[in-house]
């Protein structure tokens, strides 16, 4: 069983556990105390991996900080590594995606950020440039914010090209480019949006989160608020994948590593409701690209359960077989070794879980 690294941004730091030998432990003390800690990289690009946090201190406001030794000890520019130009007249709210290109990029990092926009970074992210046809894009001034504000929260990159790109924006929807970020298009097709007056929009889809398939990259899975959906040509067109499901709303979707058709979500009751459907903490698991789904509860909670799963809490490792993780606003974390088989409680007690992601190390 190979080592592996877990980070768990919570309302309050960071916590790293790690797996060694089969047996996991976390660190004593997490790493930005008292600071919300809403997204996290680990770049396996290098030799030693680099670890990225977006903090969020109610002091000194959102910062990026790296770590070169697995989380021990952790740099911050004395720059801020992501801010908005001033002609902008816009300031840094919270970064909330921190994305490693594929190999065919070394040292280009993404960051999605509120107010929704999208930064590159080319020296692995120790500072960061705003993507500009992005943000002046000419749909921009009709994003609206949602209840959970205006974010791209969401960054897939294409190991066949650097030219390839995909954010997601909450209540703007899915965004592409072919152009390496020169040129932007709204990608929405098939997704509905029932809370609007005409729910198939250009765009304006509050999307939760996407995923890429393993094997067929063309191949994306898609949480929306109520549906999930799949597309099979890289985003320009989606179909609904929900049926199966005890509900379609939800935030988190996963994908696995290594085994084609195969992807994870999290269910909750409703936007109204926001609880685990039918109370049960279950995540559910497609190996069909979503023709069928089969609940995954060996070692999870049995009775009554109120921890939802928010949209980067829901995560895999890049093992054989894959590790599968979430964490939840209970404070708990659970993980797989097993593809999802079966699951064990790393950790409870934790502040409001926001973000986990793994690595072999």
């Amino acid at each position: 069983m190979p080592d592996v690294l877990l980070t768990v941004g919570t309302r309050k730091g960071l916590f790293i556990g790690r797996r060694h030998e089969g047996r996991w432990a976390f660190d004593d003390d997490p790493a930005f105390p008292a600071q919300a800690v809403y997204s996290v990289a680990i770049d396996t690009r290098r030799p030693v991996p680099r670890l990225l946090a977006g903090g969020d201190s109610p002091h000194w406001g959102p910062s990026v900080f790296h770590s070169d030794d697995l989380g021990r000890t952790w740099t911050e520019p004395a720059r801020p590594a992501v801010r908005f130009p001033e002609d902008t007249g816009t300031s840094l709210e919270r970064v909330w995606q921190l994305h490693p290109a594929p190999a065919h990029s070394p040292g280009v990092v993404y960051a999605g950020t509120e107010p929704a926009a999208l930064f590159r970074s080319a020296d692995g992210g120790e500072t960061f440039e705003l993507v500009r046809p992005l943000w002046e894009h000419p749909t921009r001034s009709r994003w609206v914010p949602g209840g959970g504000g205006e974010a791209v929260h969401t960054v897939v990159t294409d190991r066949r090209t650097p030219e390839a790109l995909t954010v997601a924006v909450s209540t703007a929807g899915v965004f592409r480019s072919q152009d390496g970020g020169a040129s932007w298009d709204p990608s929405n097709r098939g997704v509905s949006a029932v809370f609007l007056p005409d729910p198939n929009p250009e765009f304006g889809q509050c999307v939760h989160k996407i995923a890429q398939d393993a094997g067929n990259l063309d191949r994306l899975y898609l949480q929306n608020h109520w549906g999930v959906f799949r597309s099979d040509d890289g985003g320009a067109v989606w179909t609904d994948i929900g049926e199966g499901l005890p509900s379609d709303f939800g935030f988190a979707v996963a994908a696995h590593p290594h085994r084609p058709d195969t992807a994870y979500v999290f269910p909750i009751t409703a936007d109204s409701d926001r609880v685990p459907a039918g109370r049960r903490c279950r995540v559910y698991r497609t190996t069909d690209a979503g023709a069928t789904w089969e609940p995954l509860t060996r070692g999870l909670p049995e009775s009554d359960h109120y921890g939802t799963v928010l949209r980067d809490a829901l995560c895999t490792d890049d093992a054989d077989p894959a590790g599968v993780y979430f964490g939840n606003r209970n404070g708990e974390v659970y993980a797989s070794a097993d593809d999802g088989d079966s699951w064990q409680l790393l950790a409870e007690h934790l502040p409001d879980v926001l973000c986990v992601r793994a690595a072999v190390v």
